[in-house]
């Protein structure tokens, strides 16, 4: 009774973090700034994004600063580790391999993954229809995409080349320097499939997952021992989910409501 009772007395008051989590009232936040709809840069390079104006409203509920602090991809968790940030948003998969490494906070949005590959080309996700087919696969370094397609389709034959950023992974897709990418389906659709470079291609119907490795759940990345910040976030989120912010967000970048269901 008095924990949620002191959970409806911080959610009232704005969750104000104090100076025990945020340090001078500042939320260092590690992104990898290539990946849009979810985080990227516009022309006068400034961060613009879903996960942008999300973390913009997490800090506002928590009366803090938001800094960025960029990384690619595959050292945001390192770098999360060795403190150069607090915690992770970047679009981040929630995977039981991450979690042996990290916490996450409740899962914010579901997002999936898909394959995309010309649209001439009928394949299946199985091994033996990319390899019948001649598809390699690109997938960005450090990604859940990329251990998915080690796993299931490296193991197998299929050649898999990683990225150190999504652009190139889209330029030798359009190039034909390999012949399927995989990655959240939104960044497919909205960095490569609504381009002129992307008319010639598709995404194919079925979805990419694994429990262990790739799922649909995204959240913030936090050390295993803040609990005190995770804690926090979690009673931002689901605040944020509440009050139908989460929803208007992912409903202006990505056409319809991928809020994450809390169990």
């Amino acid at each position: 009774m008095l924990k949620k009772l002191c959970l409806v007395l911080m959610l009232g008051a704005g969750l104000s973090m104090g100076g025990t989590v945020a340090a001078e009232g500042v939320l260092k936040i590690g992104v990898e700034a290539m990946y849009p709809p979810f985080e990227s840069k516009d022309a006068n390079g400034k961060l613009v994004g879903f996960d942008i104006e999300l973390a913009d409203a997490v800090c506002a509920k928590l009366d803090v600063k938001c800094e960025w602090v960029e990384s690619t991809f595959d050292g945001l968790i390192p770098s999360l580790n060795t403190r150069k940030f607090d915690f992770v948003n970047s679009n981040m998969t929630i995977t039981e391999a991450r979690k042996k490494v990290v916490n996450f906070t409740v899962p914010i949005y579901d997002v999936p993954s898909q394959l995309i590959v010309k649209k001439d080309v009928d394949v299946t996700l199985d091994p033996e229809s990319l390899k019948a087919k001649n598809i390699t696969v690109a997938v960005l370094q450090g990604s859940a995409q990329e251990t998915f397609a080690k796993k299931h389709w490296q193991s197998k034959g299929v050649k898999v080349v990683s990225y150190a950023n999504q652009d190139q992974v889209f330029i030798d897709l359009a190039n034909g320097r390999v012949q399927g990418a995989l990655q959240n389906t939104p960044v497919g659709r909205d960095a490569f499939l609504s381009q002129p470079e992307g008319k010639d291609f598709k995404e194919i119907e079925e979805v990419a997952n694994d429990p262990e490795v790739l799922t649909t759940a995204i959240g913030f990345a936090v050390r295993k021992n803040d609990h005190a910040l995770k804690d926090q976030l979690d009673q931002a989120i689901n605040s944020l989910k509440e009050e139908g912010v989460v929803a208007e967000l992912s409903k202006k970048y990505f056409g319809s409501d991928w809020t994450a269901r809390n169990e």
